[in-house]
């Protein structure tokens, strides 16, 4: 703040000191929030924002037609795209050729991809307001242990065969254990009013191992159904996805988003610090708290049934900061957008790399997310310059 001489001072009044400290004040403070929430224009304007949604628009609705038409019985797009006009009375793309084409596409492969946008809009979401809550580009579901907790509780319930809620039960038991291992990572992870890089990361790792282990003993518990349906967990599938699974996760996908889409202003404004965001009105630790329980519902609801997918709320929303800069509102639309691209990309690979079968999709996006987290991890170290 720039000193005000005595002179002047002393001629304006008693009044004028403290309303120019309070005016210096409003403006550091809006500078402030302007160079930590857009510090980068160049990447950030609004036609690189319009040109990266709708590429990812375009990109997902073409892998959606190529996905729903690869398979064993080969679809040509335009008969995919005819399929989907056909049902709501536009009749100017042809059905498929094959008799069994069209039943094969609704029964069987629209729900999968179905599946596999909402999933990976969720997961892409729910790692954006991780590292948004807790201020690291770091924090991610299954990093920190979210998906693998949420997994634990889905698999209690195939093993001890419970329903007490229907086809809502195995989704509530994974929100539930997602949502514990959410909770405590953040108490853990936290120290003097901030969130310790290193101590996110090894709380991860604690409750990763814990999953595991008492993946382990229900594996070791269950009959041989039950294990297989374990085993699926761990590895992640979007194999046997139907309509009424489909029909489960999108209410709570859609209202999840449009929780975080509401947020995604509070989260501007705790990018410049906890002192700073009170300053300016948000409850903190109201806003950290309703967070976790959004990042432990996307989770749950992904998990629930398609068991463990890593690292794609941990790859996509950094590469779309790269892109876009750290704005959250658009952020979180290119996140969910290319959440869903890569996820059904990643699906469609998994389905035809290898003929004839169906290879798991979590170890498909780990074998992608694993080098990024460690190359993220390095940079992470390297700019904080150093964590001894």
């Amino acid at each position: 703040m720039t000193a005000t001489r005595p002179g002047r001072a002393s001629a304006r009044g008693p009044e004028s000191a403290p309303a120019a400290g309070v005016a210096s004040t409003s403006s550091s403070a809006a500078a402030g929030l302007e160079a930590a929430v857009d510090p980068l224009p160049k990447r950030s304007g609004p036609g690189r924002k319009v040109v990266l949604f709708a590429v990812l628009a375009v990109l997902l609705v073409g892998v959606s037609l190529v996905a729903a038409g690869t398979g064993q019985l080969a679809i040509a797009p335009d008969e995919v795209l005819g399929s989907i006009l056909h049902r709501v009375g536009i009749t100017i793309w042809p059905l498929p050729s094959h008799p069994n084409g069209d039943s094969a596409l609704w029964t069987i492969r629209f729900p999968r991809v179905a599946m596999a946008i909402l999933v990976g809009a969720a997961l892409a979401a729910a790692g954006m307001i991780m590292q948004a809550i807790f201020g690291n580009p770091l924090a991610e579901p299954g990093v920190v242990g979210v998906s693998s907790g949420a997994a634990l509780g889905a698999s209690a319930c195939i093993v001890f065969g419970l329903n007490f809620l229907g086809d809502w039960t195995i989704a509530a038991a994974a929100f539930l254990a997602g949502l514990v291992a959410t909770l405590l990572v953040y108490f853990v992870s936290r120290a003097n009013g901030r969130t310790e890089v290193v101590t996110l990361v090894l709380t991860g790792i604690a409750v990763n191992a814990f999953a595991g282990a008492g993946l382990a003993l229900f594996m070791f518990l269950a009959d041989t159904q039950s294990r297989e349906a374990i085993v699926f967990w761990q590895l992640g599938s979007l194999n046997g996805s139907r309509w009424q699974d489909v029909l489960v996760v999108l209410p709570v996908v859609v209202v999840g988003l449009v929780v975080a889409f509401a947020l995604s202003r509070r989260f501007d404004l705790l990018s410049l610090g906890e002192k700073a965001a009170r300053h300016l009105g948000v409850n903190v630790e109201l806003l950290r708290i309703a967070s976790i329980v959004l990042v432990a519902l996307l989770t749950g609801a992904a998990v629930a049934f398609c068991g463990i997918i890593a690292f794609v709320g941990l790859v996509i929303p950094h590469l779309m900061r790269m892109i876009i800069g750290p704005k959250h509102l658009p952020l979180l639309i290119a996140s969910t957008l290319g959440g869903s691209v890569l996820l059904v990309s990643a699906d469609l690979v998994a389905r035809t790399a290898v003929p004839m079968a169906d290879l798991p999709i979590g170890m498909l996006t780990s074998l992608i997310g694993g080098p990024f987290f460690f190359w993220l991890l390095r940079r992470t170290r390297k700019k904080a310059g150093g964590w001894g």
